[in-house]
Parts: C-alpha cells; structure tokens; sequence
C-alpha cells in the first residue's frame, strides 16, 4: 500500500529496471523461482475527471482563479460578520458560476469518456489458448499475440512477428501520431516471420527484452530470443520492427504481432499532453485586470473606513438619539470594530470585481467551439469530416498567432517527387521525355545535348558486364562508360527500402537505358517519396527493380534477371543523414552501396569525379532540387566477417545500442567511390504563394523547417514566396564552435541594427542552430525576432467597465449616509445584474459580431495585425473602459441626485422619493446605459442580437415590475414593495432617465465620429471600404446574378438608415453561379442557400 502512495506521488517510479522482459503468448517458464514482471492495462485514459474526483478537482481548478477565490472569501466573510448585505448576493453568484463552469467542463470531459470508452470497448482478435478469440481492446495483456487485418489501427504497441507475405513484411502509415502520410515498411525476424497461421503461433516459444515505455515515436531498442529445437536464436529488434498503437496497416492482408507496451505505457499515449486546464493569454490578462480592481476596491474600502471614524469623531454623529449603542458596543475593541467595518465595506464593494465574467467567457468559448465544428469552409467534404474542437479554453488563441511553423516537403510542397537531373561520374544529365540526355560531350560524340543513350543503342549486347568479376575500374571506353552508368542506377535500384505491391516482369527492361516500361505494371510502395522517384526513374531507364523475395532482391537489367541478396541494411538516421545496404552480387562479390546529402557522402569518398559532382550538385540546389549522392564500396571476405560481427553485437545489445551502431556505421561507411548524385523535384502546393504572403501580410512570421541543402531550401524560399527579392537575406551557416557562432551572432544584430531594410530572412542550418540554442538562445532569438522569415535547413476588456460604473455610485452613495455601509441597491438587483440583466448582450455579441465582413479580412490579411499580441486586451484599452465606466457612474449618481434627489416632492400624493427609489432610479438608467452602449458597439446585427438587446431591458421591467408588485412571504425585509411601480408613475423620472441615458451615450457616439473621421483604425477604414465598395457586407450575404447583386436597392436603403450590415432584414441566399465568392455560408442557418429565396 505504502509503495503505492509512494508511485501515485512520483517518489517509487513503478519501472525499476531499465529493460521489460516479455514472454510471448506470456508463456513463463515452468522452472525455478520466476515472479512475472507487472504491467497496466490497455485501458486508454484521455479524461480529467473520474465520478468519484469530479467535485474536489473541478472545484480546486476553479478557485485557482482569482474572481472565485476572492467571492469565496467574500462569501464566509458574509457569514462570519454583520454586513450590510446578504450573504446571497455573493453566494448565489459564485455558485452559478462554479456550477456552469463546472457543467462545461464536465460535458466536454464527458465526450472524452464516450471516445475513450469506444477505443476501450473496440473488438480485436487474440491468440490464447491455441485459438483466435475476440476480446475488446481494454483486455489486451503485454505478451498477448494480436491479430490486426487490413485498414485496422494497431490497438497497442506490437512487435511484428508474421505478416501474409513470405518475408514477413507490412506497410504502416503514421498520419494521425507524426502527419506523415508515406507508407513505411516493417519487417519481422525470419524465424517468426514464417509462422503464418494461428496453429504455428502457437508452436513459438520466444521472449522479448526491450526497454521501458518512453515518448520517442523514432526510438526502440530490444531483441528476440527464440527457443527452436533446444538451441536459442537471438534478433535484434528496433523501429522497424515496432508497430506503434494509432498507426493503421495498409496493403498488408493481416499480421500478427507481440504487445509490448499497453495502454497509458504506448508512445501515442505517452506523447499527449497534460490534462490540466490550459490557460490562454486573455485569461491571463484578465487575472491582471482583476488584480488592479481589487486593488481599487480595497482601497475604496480603507478610504471608506478612513472617513467613517474621521466623520464619527464628533459626538453627535458617533452616537445619535436615533440609534443608540449597546453596552457591548461601547466596551469592544476598536482594532476588531475597524477590521470588522473594513470587511463590511469589502462587501458592500465587491461587485466591482466581475465574477459573471468569467462565466460569460466560458459559455462564448464552449458556443463558440461548436461555431467552429459547424463552419462549412472547415468541413473537409473528401473525408466527410468537420473541425473538431478538443478543447474551448484556448479558442481565442487561433486570433493571437505570431509564429508558423511548418515543415517544407509535404506542407509547402506536394511531396510528390520527380527525377528531373542526375551527374553521373563528373557528367551531368537531365531526363527528357523518358531519356537519359547529357549535357557535355560524350565519348561517341563532341556535340553537346546529345542524346547518350541512344548514340549507345548498339551495346545491347553487352548486359553480362553487370555482372563481371570486379567494380572498381575506370572508364577507358564506351564499354567501360556503360559498366560506370549501369553501377549508378545498379545502387539506385538496390540502395532502398522500397516494396512492390504487385510484379509483372514481363517485357521490362529490354532496352539499354531505356524501356518499355510502363509504371501501371509496377506499384511501388516507400516511407520516402524521393527513394520511389530514383526506383521509378531507373527502372524508366532498363535497371529495374522488380521485388524482394525472403532475403533476395531482384534486379531485371538490360533484359537480364539477376538476384542479389541482401545481407544488411544500415537505416538512415539524422545524424549520419545517409543510408546503406551490403548486398552480395551474383558472382559472391560482397559490395556496400550508400546514398545520402551530400555533407554526408563526400567527405567520405576516396575515389570518382568528387569536385565536378560537388560542382553539380550545387547547380542542381540552385534550381530547388533535392539532392543525394551515391557511392559504394567493395569488401573483403575478410572485412565482412569483421562488420558482420560487429553488426551483430551492435544490434542486439540493450545498453548504449545506438552509440555503438554509430561507431559501426561509421566503420563500415569510409573509402567509398563516388558514383554520382540525384535531382528529384517536389512540386509546390497550390496557392502557397498566396498564403505565405498572406501570413506576413498579417504579421504572421514563418519559419520553415527542411532537411534539405541551404542551396535548395533558400531556391525553394524565393519560388515560394517564403523570401523575396527585397528581402535581406542573412545566414548561419557551418558554425564549427561556440565563440563563431557567437561572433556570427552578433555580426547579424549588428547588420539589422544598421541596415534600412525593412524585412529580413534568416538561413539557418541544423549544425548552428544546436550551437547557438545550447549557448546563446537570447542572442538567437533577438535576431529571429527581427526576421519576418526564417529558414531551418539541414534539420532533421469590455465587461469589466460595465461593473465598474454599476458599483462606483455605491462607493459615492456613501458620503451621503455618512459611511454607515447602507446599500444604494436591492440585494435582488445586486444578485440578478450580471447573470440575467447584462448577461445575454455581451455573449451573444461575442459569438456573432463580425467587424468585417470575411471576404474583406480574406482579401485585407494586414487587419489580422490589429488583434494580434492580444492588441484588443491591451493595458490602454481597459483603462479606457475602466475611465469610460467611472464617467458613467458619475452621471448617474449625480444626474439622479440633482434632477430628483433634493427636496423634490415627484408623486402625485406629496410624498418624497426615498432612498430605495433612489437607488432604484440609478440602478435603471445604468441597466438601459450599459445595454445601449453595447449596442451602440455592434457593428453586425442579426434578428438574435435584437432579441437578447432590447429584450433584457424589457426583462428588467417586467421583472422589476413583478418583484416590487407582490408582497413576498420569504423575504426578510420589503423594502421595494410598490417602489418600482411608484418611479414609473412619475413623469419627472422618466425625463430623468432619458436625459442621463443621453448624456452617456451622445459623449460616446461624439467620439466615436471623431476618431473614425480624424484617427479612423484599420478596421474602421475596412468597414468604410466596405461600405463604399460596389460589393458591400450586406451584399456579401445576398445572392448574385450575373454580377448584379438582387437586393442591392433594399441593402442600401438599410446602410442609409442604420449603417449597419444587418442579415436579418433580408433573406440571404446565393447560387452556385455566384460569381463573386461561391464558397459563402450563412453564420445563421449554416447551410447553402437556394438563390430562389433571395
């Protein structure tokens, strides 16, 4: 039990070794002592809450905020002491808050139990008992060999053990745990490879050592031991044989595989993120807000206190006739009399901080979520999915972005390859129309741009030179030159890890260099586009590669089948950034081929046309290819025997696997000839121009991730917009140590400083980016700062004011009644005025106003810059509003003291208004005030916006109508009997209210037309463009026909009389004809319109 505690705390991690020990089909051994190691379920928990730890948690998480905090403190300070308002004022409040807070979060993590409780209960097939069973995914033990078919997601984390092909391979994507979505191949060892049916699985007898659950998607480390006829076999495992738990089999019919890790221990699981309520930048803001009020509450508070002692030192205003003290009284402590009257001030003040706020912030989140999930230009109609929102704290966020960054290939590019160019030993070619042509002269012909491969037709008979007795020779004739190219596309073919789905050899590769092939016949699967377009591309040319059979790779070249077998492959990893494989040649030659960047490949060759490749490969970088080069090496029978074992010990050690490959690989891969290079090209996507200059348009600064040469990553920039021509380039690159890249560092500060360059663009490469991140972050990222694009390469207010006017008359009321904490307000309307007077107006304002119409923000990105960096919830806009409520709060009080407040008999019957009436008259003109005034802000009206608007101040009558009208039973006090009905009757009154109303609103609609005539915002001049344009925002919602808009006469008679965009008077619809923006949706009905209704 005591362990346990010590394991839910973080003190006894429950893994204590630093490898797991899995018997297969969790067959343990019948010998000796053995205790079975303990793992979790398969259960995936992606939930916060629990039944049982609902209440406490939600309840913790909220009172983190400062709002509820202090209305809780609040609250028992009103139970504790005489105040002079009910404790229900603040606490039915916070308790409306808490609890629809509370049923948000707990509906959102309800749907996060519904999807779990689906991946729980998914039905899978297990091996148990010599048989197939069908379990529910939850009851999947490690050790359990699973069956997955075709199209099926892996439901844990398997190592493979067979598949429905004889080498036992299978092709996997990725695309929901890394986005990736080529096909990747992995491969089970040969001995379970062959177990393909139930019946044998459960002949296996084999354990599998691995290490602990960790977060890296890349990384696995393990070996197999298997138990055949009394002798053990042991096999490396790594990444290639791990089958990660989110990842679905495609082109495979079944395969059968070994869990390892379940449930919460698989990497998909181990990659989310923290459950904790994330907190976005305007909440933070808000806090800080917050803070300054309560700093103005409390000292309103300490100045209210001040004043009373000061006011009740004389005598006859401590102690009148009229409210004698008591004994007790007299004898108490002044120092608890001060507190005790400071917190009472506290409470007569504390609506100041807005705790309705938060509750309105978090329904226009949760609203607004399912806003997102209706929004048709979101709705993904190939995969009929829409946007799904995880998550509503941080919707605001998607309005505060300031950096994108993106990957190259696949993102701003198609990730469809091309072989365009290659150099093969110091001679450049491009293809053309299926042909190899050169661009220099060629030993059969001193013209240039001559074809090679067909002034070399009459060689066809000399294909049994691919198969001769030595590879390092030298091109002394057109024979040799033919051995030299054959070699390039030889280790094109071989050095991969492509698959083919199917193999039609027939009439392949008849041709020297070039064929009848056509790519239908052969489907080629690759994790890597760029091997499938080399494989394709040499197969175009007669070298085709037409499948593996168990260890064996076959070959068709010129005509001819040969079988290499291949002996290892020595995967690509970004460090080394090359991949190899050790093949044996028909004649029992053992040869390495290797192909990688060329950073990688050069530096390491011996041998070939080095400088004129070099020379290549950077011309073709400069056209925005990608770049690899190719190199092989020939070994020894003597040398293999050694990088056989060594390969051996590497890949089947548990400790420090991954250092000592790199020291094997490193080994094996020196002394290579050079063979040649490779230029493929990746297409951009579609309109990526558009969007890249869009993004910065609207200060969006984008950093592009690639790991491609600089050459190439800084082409592909200029083609893609990404940088242009204007732009200052400055570049990072090839920063060997610490002090360089500290002095390049602040050689670019210096160029930015002095430079009059409005933009600039920085090339980074992987090498220095590690540097100056590890030493002098704060120096990289001042530079970055003032980059509005970088390039990686080489990489693997408005309700808070509203309070501040409805409590500031309070704090005034009391110079009146000489500090004695007598509230202005009913504690009814103190309860009911931010969760049913003002509530609705702001919230349905925040989920449907509209600025500007969206084809003006589409076609205008720089407006996005105006409510980037939270510009809206600036520290100068809140403390305009918090003025702007001060000012109001002035005039109501004083409005309402000298029109109806002094010595003024208003009603019929003589009788004086009292002090209920008054604070009733000002509570009305502030209800009105502050319901017009977020009117008067709303620029994009719908019929739902008339309703909550002039409703709640409908509402506010009829209901203070009916409260004052009746005589309530469980009320202690009446004191607003016939009150509100009495102020109604007086035409004085009413006169009162209209002019303060008035008065408030003209100072505000005065400002407003100045600033947009004299000091107009981007937005402002947006919405007169707008206006003014012959397709105005309240076109935008019409239909078109023939580019005449059919309620043009009736929206501009709507713009004259209410300069407003205003949907709701007229029918929106459009045809499919629209000739101006086909793609646009009713934020209303969300659904097309038919064009007849318009």
């Amino acid at each position: 039990m005591w362990r346990w505690v010590r394991q839910q705390l973080g003190f006894d991690p429950p893994h204590q070794s630093d490898t797991r020990t899995i018997y297969i089909a969790n067959r343990f051994p019948q010998y000796g002592h053995y205790t079975p190691q303990k793992f979790i379920d398969n259960r995936i928990i992606s939930s916060k809450y629990t039944v049982w730890n609902f209440v406490p948690k939600n309840l913790f998480e909220q009172f983190r905020r400062v709002a509820n905090f202090y209305f809780l403190i609040i609250f028992l300070v009103q139970l504790m002491i005489d105040t002079p308002t009910s404790p229900v004022t603040s606490g039915l409040p916070l308790f409306f808050v808490i609890t629809v807070t509370a049923i948000k979060q707990g509906y959102e993590d309800w749907l996060r139990h519904i999807s779990d409780n689906e991946v729980n209960g998914a039905p899978v097939y297990v091996v148990r008992s010599g048989g197939l069973v069908t379990t529910r995914s939850k009851n999947i033990r490690v050790g359990d060999i699973v069956r997955v078919a075709k199209n099926e997601i892996f439901p844990a984390d398997l190592v493979l053990l067979s598949s429905d092909r004889l080498d036992g391979s299978c092709h996997v994507t990725t695309a929901s745990l890394d986005g990736e979505t080529n096909l990747k191949t992995h491969v089970a060892v040969p001995e379970t490879a062959v177990l393909q049916t139930v019946a044998n699985l459960d002949t296996l007898i084999a354990v599998v050592e691995c290490q602990q659950p960790e977060a890296d998607l890349y990384r696995f480390m393990g070996r197999m031991t298997i138990t055949q006829q009394m002798e053990e076999i042991v096999r490396p495992l790594g990444p290639e044989s791990l089958l990660l738990r989110g990842a679905r089999l495609k082109n495979t019919k079944e395969i059968f595989g070994v869990a390892v890790y379940t449930g919460m221990e698989t990497k998909m699981a181990l990659n989310y993120k923290s459950k904790s309520q994330k907190r976005s930048a305007v909440e933070k803001s808000m806090n800080t807000f917050l803070i300054i009020y309560l700093i103005i509450l409390i000292s309103e508070a300490i100045i209210s206190t001040i004043l009373k002692y000061t006011w009740q030192a004389e005598e006859k205003w401590d102690e009148p006739w009229y409210n004698q003290k008591t004994e007790h009284q007299r004898n108490s402590s002044k120092i608890l009399k001060f507190i005790s009257d400071f917190l009472a001030f506290l409470v007569l003040y504390n609506f100041i901080i807005p705790i309705s706020l938060y509750v309105t912030v978090e329904l226009q989140k949760f609203l607004g979520s399912f806003f997102i999930g209706w929004d048709l230009d979101l709705y993904h109609e190939e995969s009929d999915e829409k946007a799904q929102v995880n998550t509503s704290d941080l919707n605001e966020e998607l309005g505060q972005v300031e950096y994108v960054f993106t990957d190259k290939t696949g993102t701003l590019t198609e990730n469809e390859m091309q072989f365009r160019e290659c150099s093969i030993n110091g001679t450049k070619y491009q293809e053309i129309n299926g042909r190899l042509v050169s661009e220099g002269p060629t030993p059969d012909s001193s013209e240039g741009n001559l074809s090679y491969l067909t002034s070399l037709s009459h060689v066809n008979n000399l294909s049994h030179l691919a198969a001769g007795s030595s590879f390092r020779t030298s091109p002394e004739n057109g024979t040799e030159l033919i051995k030299e190219h054959d070699l390039f596309f030889k280790a094109v073919s071989l050095c991969h890890t492509v698959q083919i789905s199917s193999v039609q050899t027939d009439s392949i590769g008849d041709g020297p260099w070039q064929s009848s092939f056509a790519p239908a016949q052969l489907e080629y699967y690759a994790s890597s586009p760029d091997e499938k377009a080399l494989v394709e591309a040499a197969a175009r040319f007669g070298i085709v590669f037409v499948g593996n059979s168990g260890e064996i790779m076959e070959v068709k070249t010129l005509g001819k089948l040969e079988r290499y077998k291949l002996l290892h492959i020595l995967e690509f990893d970004p460090d080394r950034r090359r991949m190899s494989v050790i093949v044996q040649a028909p004649s029992g030659e053992k040869l390495l081929f290797v192909k990688g960047a060329e950073s990688s490949i050069l530096p390491e060759c011996i041998g070939g046309e080095i400088e004129k490749t070099k020379i290549h490969v950077d011309e073709f970088a400069l056209k925005g290819l990608r770049t690899l080069c190719m190199a092989y090496r020939q070994f020894t029978s003597k040398e293999y025997e050694e990088i056989n074992r060594r390969l051996f010990e590497a890949r089947t050690a548990l400790q420090q696997r991954e250092e000592k490959l790199a020291g094997v690989f490193q080994f094996i891969e020196k002394d290579l000839i050079l063979l040649g290079a490779t230029a493929v090209e990746d297409k951009l996507q579609d309109k990526v121009r558009e969007t890249i200059e869009a993004l910065r348009m609207a200060g969006i600064k984008v950093w592009v991730l690639t790991g491609d040469k600089h050459e190439t990553a800084v082409s592909v920039s200029l083609s893609c917009g990404h940088f242009h021509r204007t732009m200052n380039i400055l570049e990072l690159l090839n920063q060997k140590s610490d002090s360089e890249c500290a002095e390049k560092l602040g050689q670019l500060a210096r160029r930015i400083r002095e430079d009059h360059v409005i933009q600039h663009g920085l090339v980074v490469d992987g090498t220095s980016l590690s540097l100056a991140l590890r030493e002098h972050e704060k120096l990289f990222m001042d530079v970055c700062r003032h980059c509005s694009a970088v390039m990686c390469c080489r990489m693997a207010p408005l309700q808070k004011a509203k309070n501040v006017c409805f409590i500031t008359p309070q704090f005034l009321y009391q110079f009146y009644c000489l500090f004695s904490q007598q509230t202005l307000y009913d504690s009814v309307y103190l309860t009911l005025y931010n969760i049913c007077f003002t509530s609705l107006p702001i919230l349905i304002y925040s989920l449907l106003e509209q600025h500007i119409d969206p084809h003006v923000l589409q076609n205008k990105p720089t407006l996005y810059r105006d409510i980037s960096k939270n510009r809206q919830l600036s520290m100068k806009t809140f403390l305009y509003w918090t003025t702007l409520g001060f000012s109001h709060a002035f005039i109501f009080f004083f409005g309402s003291y000298f029109l109806i407040g002094k010595d003024t008999s208003l009603l019929g019957n003589g009788q004086m208004f009292g002090n209920w009436t008054f604070g009733t008259l000002v509570f009305t003109v502030m209800v009105i005030t502050v319901t017009a005034k977020m009117a008067l802000e709303t620029h994009f009206w719908t019929w739902i916006n008339h309703l909550v608007t002039w409703g709640s101040i409908l509402f506010y009558f009829v209901f203070s109508l009916f409260y004052g009208g009746i005589l309530w039973p469980f009320l202690s006090s009446q004191n607003m009997y016939f009150v509100f009905i009495q102020l109604l009757s007086s035409g004085s009154a009413w006169f009162a209210i209209i002019l303060m109303v008035f008065t408030c609103l003209f100072l505000d609609i005065v400002k407003k037309v100045f600033d947009r005539q004299f000091h107009p915002t981007n937005i402002e001049k947006a919405q007169l463009t707008e206006t003014n344009s012959s397709i105005k925002c309240l076109d935008s919602m019409c239909c078109f026909s023939e580019g005449e808009t059919a309620c043009a006469s009736v929206g501009r008679m709507l713009e004259r009389v209410i300069g407003r965009c205003s949907p709701s008077h007229v029918s929106r619809s459009w045809s499919a004809s629209d000739p101006f923006y086909t793609n646009d949706r009713s934020i209303l009905t969300l659904s097309t319109m038919d064009s007849s209704t318009c």
